[in-house]
């Protein structure tokens, strides 16, 4: 189905106002980016930041009158509307545009992360098998390939984890895939929650392998491994409750950690564990640790 998007620039104090006016107009979809190459790469708790410059673009139906939306935009806007024009999107099979692009991935000497429409490279080997779907992690981005490079260093057979933020289930799959005994999955995200019930199925785990979680859902376990790759600034405020859920001399790994925000989170866990030397990759991190003894 084709479709035609109108762009505007526009600073931060107007983007919301334009926004609600873009749908009001018919617009399907609106989305913001950064127009001035401005990355955020980690609000504070509670904001929800914008760019300085923002352009926004909205998705219209191929048939709508575009003079007659620009013009009923500008009335209500009430003064000339920002920098704008509109495109033609083309029209293409997004979902395999998308499953083009993504290829296996190696983590390690024995992981790979695989497509699930595509064959193994080394059907040899430990192949996780996966679809993503709405869920995050697909072993692409730096804080997954550097947790799932530590699991594959790790003597996991027979231990218990929890997947902390599981969301697509990457981690506590390949854990489980690895030789581990059980994975608890948790995930504030219900899509999570389907991606990974989903994804273990595809991977022939059994359906008690790996239980998923609301938080507010989750029972009291303990873990030989604690993953959690999300935020620093969930991982300071989780601190108290992820080191009730390791067993002493359990280890833990945490990533989803830029490389100036790995002190402020190490110095939340220290109490509790001794950490290794930080790993690093692009400016984010992983942290790992053993849990000493009280």
């Amino acid at each position: 189905m084709p479709w035609l998007q109108l762009k505007l620039t526009t600073d931060r104090n107007s983007a919301e106002a334009l926004e609600d006016l873009l749908l009001a107009s018919g617009a399907v979809s609106v989305t913001l980016e950064d127009n001035a190459d401005q990355p955020i790469l980690e609000p504070a708790l509670g904001e929800t930041p914008l760019w300085d410059q923002v352009r926004l673009t909205g998705l219209y139906d191929a048939d709508i009158d575009t003079r007659a939306i620009s013009e009923r935009l500008a009335s209500a806007w009430n003064r000339p509307l920002p920098e704008h024009r509109w495109e033609q999107l083309e029209d293409k099979d997004w979902e395999r545009e998308w499953m083009s692009h993504y290829q296996a991935i190696r983590c390690g000497e024995r992981l790979w992360i695989c497509p699930s429409w595509q064959e193994p490279p080394e059907p040899d080997k430990v192949n996780l098998m996966l679809d993503p779907g709405l869920a995050f992690g697909t072993g692409t981005h730096p804080t997954t390939f550097l947790c799932l490079q530590w699991l594959d260093q790790q003597p996991i057979e027979g231990l218990d984890l929890v997947d902390f933020g599981c969301g697509s289930g990457i981690l506590g799959i390949a854990a489980l895939l690895l030789g581990a005994h059980r994975v608890t999955g948790v995930d504030i995200d219900p899509q999570a929650l389907t991606a990974t019930r989903d994804n273990a199925a595809r991977n022939a785990l059994p359906e008690n392998a790996m239980p998923v979680f609301l938080p507010g859902q989750c029972p009291e376990v303990t873990a030989d491994i604690m993953l959690a790759n999300i935020l620093a600034g969930p991982l300071v405020e989780l601190a108290p409750q992820l080191q009730r859920m390791t067993r002493v001399d359990g280890k833990i790994c945490l990533s989803g950690i830029l490389a100036n925000q790995a002190e402020a989170v190490m110095a939340a866990y220290r109490p509790w564990f001794d950490f290794d030397p930080v790993a690093e990759q692009d400016g984010w991190v992983r942290l790992t640790g053993t849990k000493i003894r009280p």
